[in-house]
């Protein structure tokens, strides 16, 4: 089983994250890449929906598609894209194959192979030995980070955008399905940087408010010098604190970065905040991890 052993939750601990390389098998990562491209092969996104994904400040919602669409994506399989995909009308201007930037925010939800994975007893006996009593599977994504067009996600915490009270229980699972290095755009992390709060949340306004979105607070200027890469080979999985400072920078090569990623919230004596984007909802309450 995927136990961590006391080596590597100090490392952990010390860090804000972890790699455990081979967490998955080949076959497993090639399974999940078969999948998503029958989901993209059966995709059907209406012009009006078509939103550019970023993860730049208050251009989290692009005005090329409707903000509902992301807003009310927590418990549907829904489609986001890559910046300079569509011309003025709403069209692909590349294979839409090749536009999207990720899939989210429920397939581990609606899909039995993602399901599978997100809660296969090797998980479940990972979330144990970090001593999570109840863990809530919040939200997932399918990462394609595409050739030459896969687009920079600038440095943030995701307990900006995933905030509890207290702080210090949301938990990410990143899992390589192809070998993620330097040159097509690895995870970069600030080492420690998890023990230092939070500086800036993004609360969701009351509805029919523009803009959908706001931030309090501001992150601070990062110095670039402080992240280390983190190249992972496929299969291997990254565990990431909430509050851990992370990015990854465009992918400038010509071969793509797909990973599956998914947010844990220990659940147990924790408050999800009423003004986070993703909400829990009477057709997908937030599944336990443990079955």
């Amino acid at each position: 089983m995927a136990c961590l052993n006391p080596t590597q939750l100090q490392k952990f601990q010390q860090d804000g994250f972890l790699v455990l390389e081979g967490f998955l098998s080949a076959d497993e990562c090639v399974a999940m890449q078969q999948r998503i491209g029958d989901i993209v092969a059966q995709m059907d996104v209406p012009l009006h929906c078509r939103t550019e994904f970023s993860t730049q400040g208050e251009e989290q919602l692009r005005a090329q598609g409707s903000t509902d669409y992301f807003l009310s994506s927590g418990d549907k399989i829904r489609f986001f894209f890559e910046k300079g995909v569509f011309d003025k009308k709403g069209n692909f201007l590349v294979p839409p194959e090749k536009s999207i930037n990720k899939i989210g925010h429920a397939l581990h939800a609606h899909d039995p192979v993602f399901k599978c994975v997100t809660h296969s007893p090797k998980m479940q006996a990972l979330a144990r030995s970090l001593d999570l009593q109840m863990p809530v599977v919040v939200q997932s994504m399918y990462i394609f980070k595409q050739p030459h067009l896969g687009g920079e996600v600038s440095p943030h915490q995701d307990a900006s955008f995933l905030h509890t009270e207290p702080l210090g229980r949301v938990l990410g699972v990143w899992i390589a399905l192809e070998d993620a290095t330097v040159e097509n755009s690895c995870l970069w992390f600030i080492p420690g940087s998890h023990t230092r709060g939070v500086s800036r949340r993004m609360v969701r306004a009351p509805a029919g408010s523009v803009p959908a979105t706001s931030f309090l607070g501001s992150d601070p200027t990062w110095d670039n010098s402080l992240f280390v890469p983190t190249p992972v080979q496929q299969g291997g999985l990254v565990l990431i604190h909430g509050e851990v400072v992370h990015k990854s920078e465009q992918n400038l090569s010509g071969r793509s970065r797909q990973a599956y990623a998914f947010h844990l919230m220990e659940a147990s004596g924790t408050v999800w905040s009423p003004e986070n984007w993703l909400q829990p909802t009477a057709e997908l309450p937030f599944p336990p991890l443990y079955t």
